[in-house]
């Protein structure tokens, strides 16, 4: 949230200082006429905004560190090993370290953007959090895929699903996420603030250079924004959220062709809907505002109303982000069954529950759904 709370007024040389909350901007136009002076008429707003993030990335901190540590707990030490938990175990492991490393934002915006810690941790912080990011969406694609593979297939699942599958499936993730998150350990660097050198940034230098005068550099710098960007919003949010909205239309599909099936129960439906309004409203601001911030670097684009948008939209969008990674437990764990009847249970009782496979009798391969096959199958949505 925080490295985004200063964005660029005018000139390719402010992509430099996307992490500084400054007031008084001393910039370099397109042109390369220096010295410009621009008075933030957004001072305050920035103030209120910059104090907002601190409060609230605190609550998410701790929220997300001990929600997620207690699925991590019970999933990994507490509970027998099933798939369910392993992508369970996965996902709070990539949430939590996604809240954990928020400790890090926190410290750096409360020292007014004075990164103390040295250049590794600087690249080390930007690919962690954008490792789990990765990680964290591809394992919420993985679980509807299962879930869909479930119920269109529950007799070939039952034979080929395995907890040595899923674990390959999950390291699979892993590494994906390691190698989409590998640019930003390139790219980000530190440097002394262009206001005062006493002060050290965490920035993204797309272009290895301090040169923010010749056109060339600028506009390599410009082109591996861009690049970035794009792949982020591709791969973190429309290929991810394209394959669970399929798996859930499917899911939906098989349920309604089936009327017995259907009609058990309507919590497939509402943990469906759960499911895709978390994650678009997580996710699609944060996307949105990215690409938004991305076009007001363009010089044909750049606005004063543009940057008003990305001074109040990223904040609270990347706010969003991180409220996601709190509520994943949350709503896997309470949506699984009857809240009334988990609340009357320990916490680990009512994890497990929820985690468990649902245990059913032998089917052949010829026979249609019976009754118990329906039960599997409306348990198996209930992710």
């Amino acid at each position: 949230m925080f490295m985004f709370l200063y964005v660029a007024i005018v000139g390719l040389k402010t992509l430099k200082m996307n992490t500084t909350p400054s007031y008084h901007i001393n910039t370099t136009d397109v042109s390369g006429n220096n010295g410009s002076t621009y008075v933030d008429e957004y001072a305050e707003l920035r103030k209120s905004l910059h104090i907002m993030s601190l409060v609230f990335s605190c609550l998410a901190f701790v929220l997300g560190v001990l929600g997620n540590g207690v699925v991590i707990w019970v999933t990994g030490f507490k509970m027998k090993k099933t798939v369910n938990s392993v992508w369970f175990l996965n996902l709070a492991v990539a949430d939590f370290f996604f809240t954990a490393f928020l400790a890090l934002n926190v410290t750096y915006a409360a020292l007014d953007f004075h990164w103390p810690f040295g250049k590794f941790m600087c690249k080390l912080h930007s690919s962690l959090r954008f490792l789990n990011m990765f990680a964290s969406v591809y394992i919420l694609v993985v679980i509807s895929v299962d879930r869909c593979v479930s119920v269109v297939w529950p007799i070939w699942t039952r034979n080929h699903r395995s907890v040595r599958k899923a674990s390959c499936v999950s390291l699979g993730v892993w590494v994906l996420a390691l190698i989409l998150s590998t640019p930003y350990f390139v790219f980000r660097d530190t440097g002394p603030s262009y206001d005062n050198e006493d002060v050290i940034n965490c920035f993204n230098n797309f272009a290895f250079s301090d040169d923010y005068e010749t056109p060339s550099v600028n506009q390599l710098r410009l082109l591996r924004l861009q690049a970035m960007t794009i792949t982020r919003f591709l791969l973190g949010f429309v290929v991810p959220f394209t394959v669970i909205v399929s798996c859930y239309a499917v899911i939906i599909h098989r349920l309604k062709r089936n009327r017995t099936l259907a009609s058990h129960s309507s919590r497939p439906f509402k943990i469906i809907a759960a499911v895709i309004t978390i994650f678009v409203l997580g996710w699609a601001p944060f996307h949105i505002m990215t690409l938004i911030e991305m076009v007001n670097f363009l010089p044909a684009y750049r606005s004063l109303t543009l940057l008003h948008v990305t001074t109040i939209g990223i904040p609270i969008s990347s706010g969003l982000v991180y409220l996601n990674s709190c509520l994943n437990p949350l709503m896997y764990v309470f949506m699984g069954q009857d809240f009334k009847d988990k609340v009357r249970k320990s916490i680990p009782n009512v994890l497990e529950n929820a985690f468990q496979e649902e245990d059913s009798g032998s089917h052949t391969g010829t026979q249609s759904l019976d009754t118990s096959q329906s039960k599997e199958i409306l348990h198996n949505t209930e992710v």
